[in-house]
């Protein structure tokens, strides 16, 4: 199973509608598509939600947005930024391009920008996907308590 979001979809049809959305939507703004029932995610937009963004970004928790089922679960599955040319990003290369957007951010958006450092991103984005649901259990818990 591919699970790759299609890079040639294209703005109208990134999920906006009923979203946790800040700010302008449309294709003039960078879409941040997380999974807002994970507590680590939550904490994470929660600090890049925080800052000033060099360019409008919409926020889209997954996780109770309108989509359908197979689409839901794509996307909930790794992190996902749709470009404002409509080109969808996922894992590193996603987070390269919302830190190239953040202030205190952009050094490490730069970073992931040269050469083999994508790639050696993702490596370790794919490893912490691994223990990813140890850890949303954990925090969880921390938090509940």
């Amino acid at each position: 199973m591919n699970n790759e979001p299609d890079p040639h979809m294209t703005c109208p049809a990134a999920p906006q509608a009923h979203s946790t959305a800040d700010g302008p939507s449309g294709c003039s703004t960078l879409t941040v598509m997380f999974d807002g029932s994970c507590p680590l995610c939550q904490r994470e937009i929660g600090l890049y939600r925080s800052l000033t963004p060099l360019q409008p970004v919409v926020w889209v928790d997954v996780s109770q947005a309108e989509l359908t089922a197979p689409v839901r679960a794509q996307l909930m599955a790794r992190f996902h930024v749709q470009q404002s040319n409509g080109q969808m990003l996922s894992g590193a290369a996603a987070f390269v391009a919302l830190w190239l957007h953040m202030p205190g951010w952009r050094w490490l958006g730069r970073l992931g920008r040269l050469p083999g450092m994508t790639p050696l991103m993702e490596w370790v984005y794919r490893a912490f996907l691994t223990i990813r649901p140890g850890l949303q259990r954990l925090f969880k818990k921390r938090f509940e308590t």
